[in-house]
């Protein structure tokens, strides 16, 4: 199953740069984007808005309502990173945080896919020993606009100190849709799907493990379901992470276990991800695409952010967003070239040698000018493809 959109020939597309890195990621990213543009004669108008820290300290909000206006009536958002030491207070009313789940609520998204496929090239630089690296082609599947980072929150002074309270929620229909997701896409790839809950502990995981069960069993009889604990998974994934085909689990499991995927992958800089909502009528839908790396404020404004995080996003918006399949596949194909031909940042280049973010993107940008599209896809460029949303 491919995108069901038809294909557009021109998109606006808003860039949240934000902060740290993310000004220098979504650079690299747009100018792949407009050599796309360029080859398959494709117009893109791109619009820039604040979001995160900079809308702090500019407007005094991590959102402002602009910026959700102009994400609103675009066709696809990438965004780069939010936070950074100057906003670290946590007894700050307003964090740059507020703006990344605001607009992730404003949009709708909900289903956050998260690819994590090691590159052969880069096997050196993965803590991970080669034979346990062999043969990894996961996608997660993390649950994006519910449980307990969207739920009520609360402080008071209590006598011996404060108490402090984070709300975890998750409705049947909440579960259900996300399940949905995560089951297409296994039934599309190897047909395994592992749920990840804490249902030992927590009862919005009995709840989880139950609608998942219930749900695959009654529409995804060719799926093979299995459940994990997130503690078993977290150790899983480090043993024998070629185990895995489709992971789905909630927005804090989700977080949590993909940065730690990242380590398989060799840096965190490298992996992409796509936040989508329900499809509209026409087959459009609106996502917001980000790299999966922090702001790294401690590198910021030096050129050496890895850029292909973004790149690779931008490959997905491609897909999912505008459906442009061939379009995403050149990207995908460049960003793998790059990394065979050495033309890459300095934290995974194999020796001393390393090229800059712009440096890099450039040599992406070339590349989607030649490369041939037709030859074949990997894993990587396969893997998320294919995703009949909510019904």
């Amino acid at each position: 199953m491919r995108s069901a959109r038809t294909p557009v020939h021109s998109a606006t597309i808003v860039l949240l740069p934000g902060d740290g890195v993310g000004p220098e990621v979504t650079a690299a990213a747009r100018l792949v984007l407009e050599a796309v543009g360029k080859r398959f004669d494709l117009s893109f108008e791109f619009r820039e808005a604040l979001i995160g820290g900079a809308a702090i300290d500019a407007t005094g909000t991590a959102l402002p309502r602009e910026t959700v206006e102009l994400c609103e009536r675009s066709d696809a958002v990438l965004l780069g990173a939010v936070g950074g030491p100057a906003w670290d207070n946590p007894s700050a009313s307003v964090r740059p945080e507020q703006g990344l789940l605001g607009i992730r609520r404003a949009l709708g998204v909900f289903a956050n896919l998260r690819p994590v496929v090691p590159h052969p090239s880069l096997a050196h630089i993965s803590p991970i020993r080669p034979d346990v690296l062999a043969g990894v082609d996961m996608l997660v599947v993390r649950e994006l606009t519910g449980g307990i980072y969207f739920g009520e929150k609360s402080r008071e002074r209590v006598d011996d100190g404060e108490l402090a309270r984070d709300v975890c929620s998750y409705t049947t229909a909440e579960i259900q849709r996300i399940v949905r997701v995560a089951a297409d896409l296994a039934r599309a790839r190897k047909r395994r799907l592992t749920s990840v809950d804490k249902a030992n502990v927590l009862e919005t995981s009995r709840l989880w493990r139950r609608t998942t069960s219930d749900l695959v069993a009654a529409e995804y009889p060719d799926v093979y379901l299995d459940h994990m604990l997130v503690d078993t998974c977290a150790m899983r994934l480090m043993q024998r992470p070629a185990d895995f085909d489709v992971i789905v689990t909630d927005n804090m499991f989700g977080d949590i276990l993909t940065d730690e995927a990242a380590v398989l992958a060799g840096s965190i800089g490298l992996l992409p991800s796509a936040s989508l909502g329900v499809a509209s009528a026409d087959g459009a839908r609106r996502g917001l695409y980000e790299p999966i790396h922090g702001s790294a404020p401690d590198i910021a404004g030096q050129g050496r952010a890895n850029p292909l995080g973004a790149i690779s996003s931008a490959a997905l918006m491609l897909r999912y967003s505008l459906g442009l399949e061939c379009e995403a596949r050149a990207v995908e194909d460049s960003v793998a070239q790059s990394i065979v031909d050495g033309v890459v940042t300095r934290d995974i280049s194999r020796d001393c040698a390393s090229a800059g973010t712009m440096a890099v993107a450039a040599h992406v940008a070339d590349l989607v000018g030649d490369v041939e599209t037709a030859a074949g896809e990997s894993g990587a460029a396969a893997q998320t493809r294919g995703i009949s949303f909510p019904r």
